[in-house]
């Protein structure tokens, strides 16, 4: 397989994707803890096979990618988005393929709803229930009444709580090894203390479920926690380097563009990858470093100082210094091959149905990862 003609396209790193799987593993391993990788970054079956070594519990974020990882034998599934009872059916479906796929909940409406599915269908799904242990999203504090209103009517209905579920999503925010071992505590604890609360009620939670990135890397003691879901480890990007669980060697991502002109004033560089290419995440705009829409990189995938892309339409990128940097616009002919790495690998990978992939930098495209798509 040779490299392709045309771009833009989204080009992986194989040997990095190793490298970061096997950092994350031999750290969750050191604390006694499993893993159940989240798929949403990849939708690949490649990098998820590594984290196993072959065929293993996963998490997903839609029902498409639960069915394109069940069609690949994976039957030990979390579905970690909140269930709309729309979808109950299609839970039903898989379930009956024999994917022991776990649902997951926050309100006693959608428990409600859950348990009105058992009734009619006989079919006692098992779920989780969701735990804020932030405020940063979705989920019952530990302490909420509700934690326990939920778990009754799911037991009167015949469903089947499984335990606790919750993500960090301050860890993102936090900038200093201190900030995310605090975050990764909280984590920990809010998860715990929320099982701790079904238990003494009476009701099963067998599972306590944490789970990104950043707290993976952090934690120290994962103490009472069952299973870790970072995801987005497995490429890294701009927004977890800039929180600092990696350095910018480590991205296996990049989406490779060409050169294709001048912008107004020859004060910038035009490219064949828009937002449709890499997406339009603006995450790390709350950093210290403001990235823009990506670093840029060589073909080769050394860093141009300074060099990062500061626009896009839908086909079309827009590569410039970065501002207040002393620095002349590099002359890049048209037809000069390019690679922006991404602010955040879900989003950047999700404008590609595939990845070209290469053994390690240097070395030419030798494999294709589909990707699953939709919802």
């Amino acid at each position: 397989m040779t490299t392709p003609a045309e771009t833009p396209f989204a080009l992986v790193d194989r040997a990095k994707v190793e490298r970061n799987v096997t950092r994350l593993g031999e750290h969750l391993r050191s604390l006694g803890v499993a893993q159940r990788p989240h798929v949403k970054t990849s939708k690949a079956l490649e990098p998820t096979r590594m984290v196993h070594g072959g065929i293993g519990p996963i998490t997903v974020s839609t029902l498409a990618e639960a069915e394109f990882f069940a069609d690949a034998g994976y039957t030990d599934i979390l579905y970690a988005v909140g269930i709309a009872p729309g979808k109950l059916d299609r839970v039903a479906r898989l379930r009956a393929r024999g994917v022991d796929l776990t649902i997951l909940l926050d309100t006693v409406a959608q428990a409600e709803a859950v348990i009105a599915f058992v009734a009619e269908h006989g079919e006692g799904l098992p779920a989780l229930i969701e735990i804020d242990s932030d405020g940063r999203r979705a989920g019952v504090e530990p302490e909420d009444p509700r934690l326990l209103e939920i778990a009754r009517v799911l037991a009167d209905g015949g469903a089947q709580l499984r335990g606790v579920m919750t993500h960090a999503g301050g860890s993102y925010f936090a900038y200093t090894p201190e900030a995310l071992r605090a975050v990764a505590e909280q984590e920990r604890a809010a998860a715990v203390r929320a099982a701790t609360r079904l238990r003494e009620g009476g009701h099963p939670a067998p599972v306590v479920s944490v789970g990104s990135t950043p707290t993976a890397h952090a934690a120290s003691d994962l103490t009472g926690v069952t299973e870790v879901r970072a995801g987005v480890y497995v490429f890294f990007d701009l927004v977890m380097a800039g929180v600092g669980v990696c350095t910018l060697e480590d991205i296996a991502l990049s989406v490779v563009a060409t050169v294709i002109g001048r912008g107004p004033g020859d004060a910038s560089l035009l490219t064949d990858a828009g937002w449709t290419a890499t997406s339009n995440d603006r995450g790390t705009s709350v950093q210290a470093v403001d990235q823009y829409l990506g670093v840029v990189t060589t073909e080769a995938g050394e860093v141009i100082e300074d060099l990062v892309m500061v626009g896009a339409s839908q086909e079309h990128g827009v590569l410039a210094v970065r501002p207040g940097a002393k620095r002349r616009l590099p002359d890049l002919p048209v037809g000069t091959r390019v690679r922006i790495l991404p602010i955040h690998a879900c989003a950047t990978a999700s404008q590609h149905d595939h990845f070209e992939v290469m053994a390690r930098e240097g070395e030419p495209v030798t494999e294709r990862w589909e990707r699953a798509g939709g919802w």
